[in-house]
């Protein structure tokens, strides 16, 4: 029961930080390393490169059409590569030269 409890208010207090977002106006998508948190409203970080500047921030959903690059996870638009995209990337890169 004491599980089910500390689970519930970590889901709550983990929603009520709010979303975590990369923001930044720049050419240099490394550049990028500015985080802020969304207000209430925003629930998606977003990038956009149009003509070489990238733009980078907090969006509601409905607004994340191409060519905006939506997600929504904690500072899941950076340019550089971690955690779980890495892995992913390492682990297909390894399935794909042992078959091929």
């Amino acid at each position: 029961m004491r599980l089910c409890a500390a689970l519930i208010l970590c889901v709550i207090l983990s929603t009520a930080c709010g979303l975590k977002c990369y923001t930044c106006v720049s050419v240099d998508p490394r550049a990028c390393t500015h985080m802020t948190t969304c207000p209430a409203l925003l629930d998606q970080c977003f990038s956009l490169n149009l003509t070489g500047v990238i733009n980078k921030g907090c969006r509601k959903t409905i607004n994340c059409v191409r060519p905006v690059s939506c997600c929504g996870e904690d500072l899941c638009n950076s340019a550089v590569l971690t955690g779980p995209r890495v892995t992913l990337l390492l682990v297909s890169s390894a399935i794909t030269s042992l078959f091929l």
